[in-house]
């Protein structure tokens, strides 16, 4: 049966990409799409919108909210416009609606549940966060192979053997797996996942997937965020009239 599955999904299958800088989303209503840089902008909006919604407040500019990313306000505009919200001349954007709407557009309005394969120092770390609630996300199961932490538990989950992840997944019908293994073992666990009835992988891993085209992927490189931020710090360092400033 397994190898069955295996070779419909050898059938068609697309590597991860690397850069989906150009990428469009499609937008459940009507034929708009929305950029990769769009909807990654989303979330600090949100988080900015949920404080001012804590401290009272019933609407917020388009300048305010552009101050997040040092945008123009048409930017904001444009990009709130996706998810069906438009602002009020002189009044801006009401908070709550636009909280909603944002919500609602990244699929955040519902608690999506999700499996984490790989208990190491990460993926510890990742069941510790309390954030993921925010997010619309409950990771609800997690999986190793390692016997030494099976029957162990972890931040309130009870580590389960990967064999296990199959009928786990489908009796909950699960479709959101979180892969932080190590990178040796990402492509076999990856399709693990896949046969399971995983329909996305939220990959933390070095390595690049190998996934039917039923399944979306998005990979999470710890070295290229640092990069960055050591070629930025580099750059700094090399300013003396800012590399003393604290």
């Amino acid at each position: 049966m397994a190898t069955t599955k295996r070779r419909r999904a050898q059938a068609k299958v697309k590597t991860e990409p690397a850069d989906l800088a150009g990428k469009l989303f499609p937008v459940a209503e009507g034929d708009r799409q929305a950029s990769l840089s769009c909807v990654k902008r989303l979330p600090s909006y949100l988080q900015l919108l949920r404080v001012l919604q804590a401290e009272g407040h019933e609407c917020v500019s388009g300048t305010v909210l552009a101050g997040v990313h040092n945008l123009e306000p048409v930017i904001v505009r444009k990009d709130l416009a996706i998810t069906g919200i438009t602002g009020t001349p002189r009044i801006g954007f009401r908070v709550t609606e636009t909280i909603t709407a944002i919500e609602r557009f990244l699929g955040w309005d519902r608690q999506a549940q999700a499996v984490l394969v790989g208990v190491g120092n990460l993926g510890s770390a990742l069941l510790g966060y309390h954030g993921f609630g925010n997010l619309g996300l409950r990771i609800v199961g997690a999986f190793d192979d390692d016997p030494r932490k099976i029957g162990k538990w972890v931040h309130g989950r009870k580590v389960q053997n990967v064999g296990q992840l199959a009928r786990f997944v489908r009796r909950g019908e699960i479709k959101l797996g979180i892969l932080a293994v190590p990178a040796q073992a990402a492509l076999a666990t990856a399709e693990v996942m896949v046969e399971a009835g995983i329909r996305g992988i939220w990959n933390f891993t070095p390595a690049t997937l190998k996934v039917p085209d039923s399944v979306v992927t998005q990979k999470e490189d710890l070295a290229e965020g640092l990069a960055v931020l050591s070629h930025r710090l580099q750059h700094l360092l090399h300013q003396p009239h800012l590399a003393g400033q604290s």
